[in-house]
This record gives structure tokens, C-alpha cells and sequence, in this order.
């Protein structure tokens, strides 16, 4: 039986995205709607809070330092030192930036959504380290989680108005042979972020259902971690040896939160990640 342990006790609107980040050891997230990417140290304790001006989807650790930041008008490099540039400067009045994933390559995948959760008015992404962006998929609601199989040979997405996990095939670039991995069923909350584990196990985040789900490469649903607030947002693998569960949680629109609500939990030896890439730019 997995229990949980609060990584970092906090009142995050919408905690989102979390990534480990090797080469500062240490835990990257981010609250959406305070526009905040915050870090954590697990053997410290430290944190630290970047403020970024607008709302922020995603914060992805790049090659040679830095930051990349999936922002509400467009993707952004931070620098070491704290200088900020656009890569892609994309303003859509309505959008937002959602959740996103650095592929195997080294590209950023970078999903956006309206604010209203129009179907059709948001968008996934493929940009590389010199501005080029490629479109994936254009007719998303919300753009959520993404992740790779250990071989490299599949993508999983979540569009969370579907209750889907999807998956395709991949070829090192582009994706193609979309279809269902599994569905959440009704009751049981929306699929949000994913992660992908050592054993190509695919960890989901449940939005209104309270838990993490693993699921097999197959689809079999494999596991359930119950976890004390009900918008639980996102997963990923941290921590020595990639063995920790962090998940990140969120607030916003609940009229009762309960009292971890918009905190991260983490799972101490839920199982085994896959080191994630950063970005090459």
C-alpha cells in the first residue's frame, strides 16, 4: 500500500507540471494562474519562486541551463541569470498555454487551450531549439499530458474533455496511427498529466477523481493511489534514482477545498521513471 507523504505545502491555484530537473537535483512546477514557476529541493528543503508576468503551462529544464516556459502568448527562454527572450511569440486572445513534454529529440511539445474550454481552440505544438514550430494537432479542447514510451516508439496524449489516453505511433519526429489506450470512466474524474515509467507504465493524474492511476502498456488499469485532494493535476518520477512519485495539486473553482489542496504530494518508491530529456535551446 502506498502512502504519500507533502513535498511542499502550499495553496497553488492550479499546481501543475511537475518535472525533476537532474542537473539541480531538485523538483520544477508551476502554478498556472499565479503565472509562477516555483523549484524544491527535496534534500534541502530550499525553494525557490520565478515570477513570469503571465500565466505559465509548463517550465522544462533546457541543455545548457535555463528554463523553457510554455506561456499563455507563446514559448519563452529563461536564462541562468534571469534574462528572458520569446522563442515563439504566438498571442491568441482567449488562449492559453496548457501542459508540455520535451520528446526524446530534444523538442519542446508545447499544448495550448482557450480559457472558455472551447472544443477545437487548442492546439498541440513541436517546436525546436531555433524558433521552427510544426504543428501536431489543432483541434484539441484542453491540452494535457504528454510522454513517451522507454523505446521511444509511442506518444501518449491526453485531451481532457475526451477522458481518453491516447497514443500514437511515433518516428523520432512526427506521430501518426492515433487511437485509445484507455478511458477514465464517468465518476472517476478527468485524465490530466502524464508520465511515463522505466517499464513503459503510463501514470495519470485524475482532475476530480483525487488519485494517480497507472495503466499498462496494453491499458489495463494496474494501479490506484488515492491521494487527499480531489484536483489532482499532474505526476512525474523524481528524487534518487527516479523512484518518487510527485504530484502536484490544485484549488481553483473548488468551494471546499480540503486542507492539501493546491499542495504537492509525493509517493516515496511508487516506482521506477525515466529520465526526461531537456531542451535542446
Amino acid at each position: 500500500m502506498s502512502t504519500y507523504e507533502v513535498a511542499v505545502e502550499a495553496r497553488a491555484e492550479l499546481g501543475e507540471g511537475p518535472t525533476w530537473d537532474p542537473a539541480g537535483a531538485r523538483l520544477l512546477w508551476v502554478d498556472v494562474l499565479a503565472s509562477r514557476v516555483h523549484t524544491y529541493d527535496p534534500a534541502t528543503g530550499r525553494r525557490t519562486v520565478h515570477d513570469t508576468g503571465e500565466h505559465v503551462g509548463a517550465a522544462k529544464p533546457r541543455a545548457h541551463g535555463g528554463l523553457v516556459l510554455n506561456l499563455r502568448d507563446g514559448v519563452g527562454l529563461l536564462d541562468p541569470d534571469g534574462a528572458f527572450r520569446w522563442l515563439r511569440y504566438d498571442p491568441v486572445p482567449g488562449r492559453r498555454a496548457n501542459d508540455a513534454a520535451v520528446a526524446p529529440d530534444g523538442s519542446l511539445w508545447a499544448g495550448t487551450m482557450r480559457y472558455d474550454e472551447a472544443p477545437g481552440g487548442g492546439t498541440l505544438t513541436r517546436l525546436t531549439g531555433d524558433g521552427t514550430a510544426e504543428p501536431v494537432l489543432t483541434d484539441v479542447a484542453v491540452s494535457n499530458g504528454i510522454g513517451w514510451s522507454p523505446d521511444g516508439t509511442r506518444m501518449y496524449y491526453i485531451d481532457s474533455p475526451t477522458r481518453r489516453i491516447d497514443v500514437f505511433d511515433y518516428d523520432g519526429e512526427r506521430v501518426r496511427n492515433r487511437r485509445t489506450l484507455a478511458v477514465i470512466e464517468d465518476g472517476a474524474g478527468f485524465p490530466d498529466g502524464l508520465t511515463v515509467d522505466a517499464a513503459g507504465g503510463v501514470w495519470v493524474a485524475l482532475w476530480d477523481g483525487g488519485a494517480v492511476r497507472r495503466y499498462t502498456p496494453a491499458g489495463a488499469l494496474d494501479r490506484e493511489i488515492r491521494l487527499p485532494a480531489p484536483r489532482t493535476t499532474a505526476c512525474a518520477f523524481g528524487g534518487p534514482g527516479l523512484t518518487d512519485l510527485y504530484v502536484t495539486t490544485a484549488r481553483v473553482g473548488l468551494t471546499e477545498p480540503t486542507p492539501l489542496s493546491g499542495s504537492v504530494l509525493v509517493v516515496p518508491g511508487a516506482g521506477e521513471g525515466l529520465p526526461q530529456p531537456p531542451f535542446q535551446g
